[in-house]
């Protein structure tokens, strides 16, 4: 019962995702949904004409293909039901909070980076956003222009 319990409590966490990361999520949903859904239908419709399924390697591979199209359809769907929906041009005020676009300096060799704070799966260096649950981002949120932190 304890197991169950935990498992309920973890399926039930919010997930922070601004408002771009939800719309792209659920677009990728209806894609897989409406194209791929369909298409790897017709896929394995066609392997299956070819005769022996137990040596068939285009069943199989579309087969595997329709697994992970729904994984991953599964994988999102969660994300969208758990998603904390936060749309930070609503805030106001100085201080940093989710969503916000932060310039930070370097006080030793004065190199300066931007990031974003975004959640936890939008998160990408290579684009500039940091998760909200990362140490840099924690010790910004509630800070204001010209604080230091370390």
């Amino acid at each position: 019962m304890d197991a169950k319990r935990a498992i309920d409590c973890t399926a039930m966490d919010k997930v922070p995702m601004t408002p771009e990361s939800h719309a792209a999520i659920t677009l990728e949903v209806q894609h897989l949904k409406q194209v791929e859904r369909p298409k790897i239908s017709k896929e394995i419709g066609v392997a299956r004409e070819h005769g022996d399924l137990r040596e068939n390697a285009e069943y199989h591979a579309a087969k595997d293909k329709q697994g992970h199209i729904e994984a991953r359809i599964a994988y999102l769907e969660d994300k969208i039901a758990r998603a904390e929906v936060i749309d930070p041009t609503t805030f106001s005020g100085t201080k940093i909070k989710f969503g916000a676009y932060v310039r930070l300096e370097d006080g030793e060799s004065g190199k300066k980076v931007r990031y974003r704070i975004v959640g936890p799966d939008e998160a990408d260096l290579k684009k500039g956003t940091i998760s909200v649950t990362s140490p840099i981002a924690r010790a910004l949120i509630g800070r204001g222009a010209g604080d230091e932190v370390t």
